[in-house]
């Protein structure tokens, strides 16, 4: 019965960590999967989620199934964390949360819900994305239509996205980055975010918001203002978060889809909604991480102590982008790429060419993704003028 199954390329990014393992030269950089990387080049576990470990290792009781929508603790810290502890949108309670294997776990969950829940019907992504969204929301049946995010010469195409969006046919859905954004590292300001709340009030769209990347963009509640104005401004909005970047627990697939309802009562109804996509996708969510999690945000010691690392990481990131501009300035480069200081989070979007990346990979052994992401936090101040030396080359 297999024998018509044919083999398909696996997935781009994964498999540059195996080009990467096995190339020999000792200068080798790795700018392409999304992790976050300390200055000696590791994804180091946290000193807070260390210590909420080792409370769960010395008080853990049971590992019994959590439920459908996962440890309540958790989950109501995470809506703390992303809507606010002080939010008029948990005050009237209409928003639900419901824990997901990952933030790909929690999208894979909303693509769900609005297709078994509210019909055929489009969604808009920008162009460029994260390439995982397509594939989700195709398999989930969801009909993908495209608004221009990146122009040609590698700026935020602001009007560009208004005016393809104000095009969507009323109930569409549009997916929204909430900050870092994947893989431009572009982001709308707060003027800008007020115009997108415009238009989807008036052309009666539902937000669905990305939020993976919390803390890494200017700060934990400056990169919510996005998905707070649009909470606490409208009627329905969901939102998928993802603990991977910011908890430093990739491998722990911790993340939550997040609905937010007109009042309490729809809420209760969309929330059964979500309890059935989620126990016909896998039943129960993973426990370890969300209770690493709820340990730390519900510890006044250890959320201070997971507060301060967070910065840290921010800050690590920004000042490598700054540094990496200022590296390429012998060779002429700086202004070509000063845009890369104006991005936020772990990526940018380079603008080199498929052809560019390749010579990079083969001739210097760093890599990226093919469309020229970068993964800023893969740098270190020991390669920085080796990479920079490396983009003059292959920019001639």
């Amino acid at each position: 019965m297999f024998e018509g199954i044919a083999r398909v390329p696996g997935d781009a990014i994964l498999g540059l960590i195996d080009a990467f393992n096995n190339d020999t030269n000792p200068n080798k950089v790795d700018l392409g999967v999304g992790v976050y990387r300390d200055t000696q080049g590791h994804t180091p576990i946290l000193a807070s989620v260390k210590a909420a470990e080792q409370r769960l290792l010395e008080n853990e009781a049971t590992k019994s199934y959590i439920g459908s929508h996962g440890d309540p603790l958790y989950t109501d810290a995470v809506l703390k964390l992303v809507l606010g502890s002080a939010s008029p949108v948990l005050a009237q309670q209409r928003a639900s949360a419901t824990q997901s294997p990952g933030g790909t776990g929690a999208l894979r969950l909303a693509a769900d819900f609005i297709r078994f829940n509210l019909g055929e019907r489009g969604i808009w992504v920008s162009n460029p994305t994260w390439p995982n969204h397509l594939g989700i929301f195709e398999a989930a049946g969801l009909t993908l239509h495209h608004y221009p995010y990146v122009s040609s010469d590698n700026r935020l195409d602001f009007e560009g996205m208004l005016a393809a969006l104000e095009k969507a046919p009323q109930g569409d859905v549009v997916l929204l980055h909430a900050c870092c954004h994947n893989p431009s590292g572009f982001d709308l300001d707060k003027q800008q975010w007020q115009q997108v709340l415009e238009l989807v009030k008036r052309r009666q769209l539902l937000p669905l918001i990305d939020f993976a990347y919390q803390g890494f963009g200017d700060g934990l509640n400056e990169d919510a203002y996005g998905v707070r104005l649009l909470a606490e401004s409208l009627d329905e909005v969901i939102i998928t978060s993802s603990c991977s970047k910011n908890f430093g627990i990739y491998r722990e697939r911790t993340g939550c889809f997040i609905l937010v309802a007109r009042d309490h009562e729809q809420m209760e109804n969309v929330r059964s909604q979500a309890a059935i996509t989620a126990r016909e996708n896998y039943s129960n969510p993973p426990a370890h991480g969300g209770a690493v999690v709820a340990e730390i945000l519900n510890d006044a010691s250890l959320a201070e102590q997971w507060e301060g690392e967070v910065e840290a990481m921010r800050s690590r990131i920004a000042d490598l982008r700054t540094a990496f501009v200022d590296a390429l300035e012998p060779y002429g480069l700086k202004e070509r790429f000063a845009f890369i200081r104006e991005q936020r989070g772990m990526f940018s979007y380079t603008g080199l060419s498929a052809e560019q990346v390749e010579r990079l990979r083969k001739e210097f052994g760093i890599y990226m993704v093919g469309s020229g992401r970068a993964n800023v936090a893969g740098l270190s101040s020991d390669c920085l003028d080796y990479v920079a030396k490396a983009f003059a080359e292959v920019c001639r």
